[in-house]
């Protein structure tokens, strides 16, 4: 990648666009002002479209006419927080180059894909040069917060942002040199439980043993949550769960996956699950409950013998297709309204949310993007799921009634939402030739209508 290529992704990427923290709502404007700058430059119609939170950023560029299909890119120039901030390697946003990858918050989610997607459209309208479909780009700046504002932007400029395909690049390829198209995402609902047993922390000697004790009663509940074959025990759970076709089951477990490299990745001591399942099923295709934080009592240096009066849990669901977080969350409150102990209050509050998706593989825009990754990686792209989840992609796939089409370009262990992010450098330059190749590959004539992705 060339040095001035390089320079404008880490102007970018120095942008602490952190939506989570209002400390830095100054800095996600800055980053949305920048990418609306970035389209105006390669000759797009740009809107800065305001919400309750971070602004939205729309380009349209349409001079391929009404007859041709109209492919919408979407990304997100917003971040995770970085910290611990004592784990990186170096300052998070000040971008580094080491050994080929670029070691940056945001690096591989999502300003390295999104700047990719970019200065190939500038690439292709620079001098004069025309685009073979209509292209818009809707760029967000509350996808790390669950997009809670994006769709009643999406909704209210609905017919500005009709499309036959969606082209989004937020996740990772399978593998270094062998480039994949995503089959699925899971969805997310997410809590925290906040139990009360006392007015305030008490002695345990002078009060054990009569009074409640907030830790010890979410233990409990926590414990209810899975059987002892690993399935999530919440009653009615799986009812909605869409079971996989033969055909892909049997090309997921012909992808070269190594459970071993699984536990080197993590630091895991050994692998654990739902019963029944491999790996890659339990991280793709099955939904899972963890508890993601917990906290209560004295937790300082030494000794401080008290009975906590508050305890508290964060706890997520992933979910897969057809499961809806409204009715997962339902079932949550329920299952946790029985398993309550007797003494103490519990609040669940709820925090985030987002639907799965399903693709449905094949279709010109599919086709395009696979023919594109293949000439380019020299390689045939595989078909894979994705364990994390995007959660506006069902929603503008449903809304639009278009087809969307994941291809992402990080690689595993980028460290995505974790200290000493990184994307690799070739990647950006790949990401171009790949994506420029994609324009090459669709089909000319009036747009395809292949209807959207289920779930």
């Amino acid at each position: 990648m060339y040095a001035g290529l390089r320079e404008e992704l880490f102007e970018f990427l120095r942008i602490p666009s952190v939506s989570a923290k209002s400390e830095h709502d100054a800095d996600t404007r800055r980053a949305a002002e920048w990418v609306l700058a970035a389209l105006r430059r390669s000759g797009f119609t740009t809107s800065l479209i305001e919400t309750p939170g971070h602004p939205v950023v729309l380009g349209e560029w349409r001079g391929a006419g009404p007859s041709a299909p109209t492919v919408l890119v979407y990304g997100h120039y917003d971040v995770q927080p970085p910290e611990p901030l004592h784990l990186w390697s170096s300052p998070p946003f000040e971008p580094e180059l080491r050994d080929g990858r670029i070691y940056a918050r945001g690096a591989a989610d999502n300003k390295g894909q999104l700047f990719v997607h970019l200065k190939v459209l500038e690439g292709l309208l620079s001098g004069g040069g025309r685009l073979p479909v209509n292209v818009v780009v809707l760029a967000e700046g509350e996808e790390e917060i669950s997009s809670p504002h994006l769709l009643p932007v999406v909704t209210e400029w609905k017919d500005r942002l009709a499309a036959d395909a969606l082209i989004i690049s937020d996740s990772s390829m399978f593998a270094p040199g062998l480039p994949s198209i995503l089959l699925s995402l899971r969805g997310l609902v997410y809590f925290e439980l906040r139990v009360t047993g006392t007015g305030r922390d008490v002695h345990s000697g002078i009060y054990g043993g009569a009074v409640p004790n907030a830790a010890t009663a979410l233990a409990r509940m926590l414990a209810t949550l899975h059987d002892d074959g690993g399935r999530v025990a919440l009653p009615g759970f799986y009812d909605s769960v869409v079971e996989w076709e033969d055909e892909v089951l049997d090309r997921l477990r012909a992808l070269p996956f190594d459970d071993a490299a699984l536990l080197a990745e993590t630091g895991a001591s050994s692998l654990v699950g739902e019963d029944g399942y491999t790996s890659l099923e339990r991280l793709w295709l099955r939904p899972t409950c963890d508890v993601s934080g917990l906290t209560s009592g004295y937790q300082g240096e030494g000794a401080k013998t008290v009975i906590p009066a508050l305890a508290t849990a964060k706890v997520s669901f992933r979910l897969v297709p057809d499961q809806d977080p409204v009715e997962v969350g339902r079932q949550f409150r329920a299952h946790i309204r029985a398993v309550t102990p007797p003494g103490v209050r519990v609040e669940v509050i709820d925090l985030q949310g987002g639907r799965p998706w399903r693709a449905n593989p094949g279709g010109p825009f599919f086709e395009a993007a696979r023919r594109a990754l293949g000439a380019v990686f020299g390689v045939e792209p595989v078909l894979t799921g994705e364990g994390a989840s995007i959660p506006i992609v069902a929603d503008l796939a449903q809304v639009l009634g278009a087809e969307a089409v994941l291809v992402g370009l990080a690689l595993p262990g980028a460290n995505m939402h974790a200290p000493d992010e990184w994307f690799p450098e070739e990647h950006i330059r790949k990401g171009i030739e790949t994506f420029t190749r994609f324009y090459e590959e669709i089909p000319q004539g009036p747009p395809p209508r292949v209807g959207p992705s289920p779930g």
